[in-house]
């Protein structure tokens, strides 16, 4: 079977996938201006985070949307296979911007976020190896692209869900209360 039978194949999926990161950009993009007032105000380091989390995830999610319009576009081959191997080694820079030169602690536990950063550079790698297999074997390309777009999908929902329970749960949190001057009687 030739390549583009199989794009026709899989197009279903590839129109899925995404509609699904379209809808999740809008999603996103809404819920983190609603609480913005509420994030910019807290004052811990990791809440501050919060705003670019939510930012990298609109880029990972736009970054999806990118390949899937390019996978569905008549074009040749040779030029998707460029280009899915181009998109996904320029987000690949994505993960190493927003944690390069900085201390950063997402999840109670602390520490550095090693999975989230390695699962998204893991699907940033995979995306890129899809690309390069369209020229040699495109059965087990177009395997290695869906994976990369569904774990994007899914590591940019994991995150934005744990970016939401960092903010409720310093909603909830109550603060110290400052101590009062004394009331002298006379």
């Amino acid at each position: 079977m030739d390549t583009v039978q199989l794009l026709a194949h899989w197009r279903d999926v590839f129109m899925m996938i995404g509609t699904c990161a379209g809808a999740l950009v809008g999603l996103l993009f809404i819920v983190m201006s609603l609480h913005l007032d509420k994030i910019s105000a807290l004052p811990d380091a990791n809440m501050r985070i919060t705003m670019q989390g939510a930012r990298y995830n609109i880029l990972h999610l736009l970054t999806v949307v990118v390949e899937t319009a390019a996978l569905l576009a008549p074009q040749p081959v040779a030029a998707l296979a460029v280009e899915l191997v181009a998109i996904n080694l320029f987000g690949l820079r994505l993960p190493f911007a927003r944690y390069m030169g900085q201390n950063v602690t997402i999840s109670e536990r602390g520490g550095f976020p090693g999975v989230l950063l390695g699962t998204i550079i893991a699907a940033y790698l995979a995306g890129a190896a899809g690309g390069a297999l369209l020229f040699s074997h495109p059965a087990w390309g177009l395997y290695a692209v869906a994976a990369s777009l569904l774990t994007k999908v899914v590591r940019s929902v994991l995150t934005a869900w744990m970016l939401m329970f960092a903010i409720r749960r310093e909603e909830v949190t109550p603060r110290p209360a400052q101590a009062e001057a004394p009331v002298r009687r006379r």
